[in-house]
């Protein structure tokens, strides 16, 4: 475990093709369910403090208590994943943290020196930030909240992978709205 934060709780990974990534992790690595949303509902998304309308899909996937993260930009708005890509790197781009005392993980991160490139919302509870600071090439840090719904939707995901027997591979995402 992670003296910074707890445990690193995601794997993301920029790929070219999100279909045939999900493909591979579920018939070649046997990691699944994929839940898939082809256009993730970014809120309040800025890139070095300006904003932008990004239009990126996302495949989540649990392997024991490890999330395996898929993304796939659709668009050009300026994001780490574009720069990433820009670089030809594919694979692991960031390690995410995760957290119910977002302000105060964020203000401990900034107090080490770490500074915020990229940041946005999905869902109520569901901020991120992706910290400026790579460690090695291209791979950088991501703090994410998961209070509320979209917290929930992570656990869905991690039971579906328990005693998944490889069928239904790819599944839409859960409704993030609170019922």
């Amino acid at each position: 475990m992670s003296n910074l934060l707890g445990p690193i709780r995601q794997l993301g990974y920029v790929v070219d093709d999100i279909e045939a990534g999900m493909k591979y992790w579920s018939e070649t690595m046997g990691v699944g369910p994929w839940f898939y949303n082809p256009r993730v509902p970014i809120e309040d998304y800025t890139f070095e403090g300006q904003r932008f309308e990004p239009h990126n899909s996302v495949a989540l996937a649990n392997s024991g208590e490890m999330q395996v993260e898929l993304i796939q930009t659709r668009n050009d708005a300026p994001s780490m994943y574009r720069d990433f890509m820009a670089k030809g790197l594919r694979g692991l781009q960031h390690v995410a943290f995760w957290t119910t005392q977002f302000d105060a993980d964020l203000a401990k991160m900034q107090a080490r020196g770490f500074t915020v490139k990229m940041s946005g919302c999905v869902g109520q509870n569901g901020r991120f930030v992706y910290f400026a600071e790579e460690h090695h090439p291209g791979t950088c840090i991501e703090l994410s909240e998961v209070l509320g719904p979209k917290g929930k939707m992570f656990d869905l995901i991690r039971e579906a992978a328990v005693d998944w027997d490889g069928t239904d591979p790819v599944r839409p995402f859960p409704d993030l709205s609170e019922h």
